[in-house]
């Protein structure tokens, strides 16, 4: 595995903000604005977070409408999985699939 991606992927989970977005994705596609919900922060600090998992090659998006929904990359290197494997235990009750503040 190349040594500059590691140091790129683990500088994009070293943060609570968006580990926290990480842990959200596990439950699948997530619309940008709730995130805006879980994190309690504005939509451009938001999407600087996404930004950067984006990448590091963590996440895609795709757009629906005028709002974007983000999701794990299908095939995660071995380093992030671990991450996200013990991601498992940490609930955010906010995340929603359907019936999200914004318009889809």
């Amino acid at each position: 595995m190349d040594i500059q991606l590691i140091e790129k992927q683990l500088k994009a989970l070293a943060d609570i903000n968006r580990l926290k977005l990480v842990a959200c994705l596990k439950q699948g596609e997530v619309c940008v604005c709730d995130f805006v919900e879980v994190l309690q922060i504005s939509q451009p600090a938001v999407s600087q977070h996404l930004r950067k998992l984006k990448e590091a090659g963590i996440i895609t998006e795709r757009k629906v409408g005028t709002w974007k929904h983000y999701r794990l990359v299908g095939e995660l290197t071995s380093i992030v999985q671990t991450v996200v494997d013990e991601l498992e235990a940490i609930s955010i009750a906010q995340c929603k699939k359907e019936g999200s503040s914004c318009s889809s």
